[in-house]
């Protein structure tokens, strides 16, 4: 075996269950794919009958990751992207969004489920500078150890860490604060973290459990809301950058924007301190 199939099979995942629904593939369900089995549709038709601001909160971050990548790109200059919990390839991916504003860019996916990575590896197979790879965003020494990441990305400059709608999906057992941390520490000074959280509904707090009782029964995933003020305690040493941590439909919105109802999901760009050591 090489390096990158001892990486991955290190993780001794369970078999491809079509019958067991996939946070990944229902997310895609919800954006309009089509890597879905009808098992995670159902889940999310569920989910999106019990919540009907739901979609509009997923369609809300999809577009507030791509205005991110667009100004890291762009504006701030980074050519790296460390896209964490990358889900299934769908409209507006990464590499696309990044490539579009300097065709340099290099992009590594992460995501431990395993038809989210065929896909992506399927999609990337003609486009140099992105890969796909197969690891759990929680052991953050196993992936950025992992040959493929060695490969593409250069840690000792700038990145763009991207954890964008996935550390509602890990509990507090498995320490999110010290997991941000170890990959920043391992990004360089001038480096960026770029994440977004589901927050509990103040309007409906009832109904929003009763979704996500159905959700984690469905899924077998912890799904944890908290409020903004647990995930700015994460970006400690941080420079967080304008408008702050808002929810994603307030972050740098495109001129003429049509205010949707959400259900509310926050969303932040923080810099690690070129002075960090």
């Amino acid at each position: 075996m090489d390096a990158i199939d001892v990486a991955e099979l290190a993780l001794s995942l369970p078999d491809i269950d079509p019958s067991q629904p996939s946070p990944a593939r229902i997310y895609d369900f919800w954006l309009g794919g089509s890597q879905n089995f009808e098992a995670d549709r159902e889940a999310g038709r569920r989910a999106a009958d019990a919540m009907p601001t739901l979609v509009g909160a997923i369609r809300a971050n999809r577009a507030f990751l791509g205005r991110v990548v667009r100004h890291l790109a762009g504006t701030a200059g980074i050519s790296q992207f460390l896209d964490l919990g990358s889900g299934v390839p769908t409209v507006g991916n990464v590499h696309e969004v990044a490539m579009e504003v300097n065709p340099e860019a290099r992009v590594v996916y992460v995501d431990v489920d395993q038809v989210a990575i065929a896909h992506a590896r399927m999609l990337l197979s003609q486009t140099p500078n992105a890969v796909a790879i197969l690891a759990d965003l929680r052991r953050p020494d196993s992936v950025l150890a992992h040959p493929l990441l060695r490969q593409t990305l250069d840690l000792s400059k700038p990145v763009a860490v991207l954890m964008n709608a996935v550390l509602h999906f890990v509990p507090d057992g498995d320490d999110p604060a010290g997991i941000v941390s170890a990959y920043v520490d391992a990004a360089a000074p001038g480096s960026y973290l770029a994440l977004s959280h589901a927050a509990p509904d103040l309007a409906h707090p009832g109904e929003q459990q009763q979704m996500l009782d159905d959700y984690q029964r469905s899924t077998r995933v912890p799904f944890i809301n908290r409020e903004p003020e647990v995930i700015r305690g994460w970006l400690a040493g941080l420079e967080i950058q304008p408008p702050g941590l808002v929810t994603v439909d307030q972050w740098q919105p495109e001129p003429n924007t049509a205010e949707t109802p959400i259900l509310r999901t926050y969303g932040v760009l923080a810099r690690k301190p070129a002075s960090a050591s």
